[in-house]
């Protein structure tokens, strides 16, 4: 993991989101950890959420250097726990204007091996928790307020996934779901978006054998592995004002991945 100072300069014009109260989930690792670095960094104050507290206090002790962070447990799986999440947001600090659902999580099967506790588990993270904090974001803060900004981190799913049934089906959800809630929340100035990374040097990589990482970063145009920076510049861009007309859309973020270029070989009929 990189320390605070060695993150990639942040690209963007200082104090774009001042004034801004964001949410992270997942904001303790990975993609979260380094959306929530370039936000405090641009002025932002930033609440982090996980299911897993020993994400939360190593974070946010070095964040703090950055500006006002807080954290905060939260199962998004359970909309009990989601909605306790977004009080103690509110409390803390006033508002809420911007929503990054992060947290989610994954595991490599074909899928005649999944079993249905597996796919369940997975579906019930990805889509249904984004679904519940974002429903409570936005009937508790955005709609109310008449404004808003949520963008949706999901997967590079454009050609189906194989190898990854289960968060395949869940991330196409959300991106549905990313289209569906931009028409209709637009009419309270709410915007809703969504990110694709493809293959990212980041917490989860390790959970993958070497062997498809290196195919993946094979049929990858660009012949790399993207860093999770550059995927925060990505949430940071959709939930700044600069996008202020965008909504409904996703950003692919892989390297020309979605365009040309399989990971999942397809043997010859026995």
């Amino acid at each position: 993991m990189l320390p605070v100072d060695a993150a990639r300069k942040n690209p963007f014009v200082a104090d774009l989101m001042k004034g801004q109260s964001v949410i992270v989930t997942g904001g303790g690792t990975g993609i979260g950890r380094a959306t929530a670095i370039e936000l405090l960094q641009l002025g932002a104050r930033v609440a982090i959420g996980s299911r897993k507290p020993e994400h939360l206090d190593p974070t946010v002790k070095e964040l703090s250097a950055l500006g006002e962070v807080i954290a905060l447990p939260c199962d998004i799986r359970e909309p009990d726990s989601v909605a306790a999440f977004v009080d103690g947001v509110l409390e803390r600090l006033g508002r809420i204007d911007v929503l990054v659902n992060n947290a989610g999580g994954q595991f490599p099967s074909p899928a005649e091996h999944l079993s249905a506790r597996g796919f369940e588990a997975v579906v019930r993270n990805n889509l249904n928790g984004t679904f519940f904090m974002t429903r409570e974001v936005a009937v508790r803060a955005m709609i109310p307020q008449k404004a808003g900004s949520i963008v949706n981190v999901i997967a590079n799913i454009a050609r189906g996934f194989p190898g990854m049934a289960h968060t395949g089906a869940a991330r196409a959800g959300v991106e549905n779901l990313t289209k569906t809630l931009a028409v209709e929340w637009a009419q309270h100035d709410v915007r809703v978006n969504a990110v694709a990374p493809g293959i990212i040097q980041s917490t989860g990589i390790a959970q993958y054998p070497p062997e498809l990482v290196k195919m993946s970063v094979a049929r990858t145009p660009q012949k790399r592995i993207g860093t999770v920076e550059e995927v925060a510049h990505s949430i940071v861009y959709l939930a700044s004002p600069a996008a202020a007309f965008i909504t409904g859309t996703t950003l692919q973020i892989d390297g020309g991945a979605s365009l040309w270029g399989d990971s999942w070989l397809i043997p010859d009929r026995e």
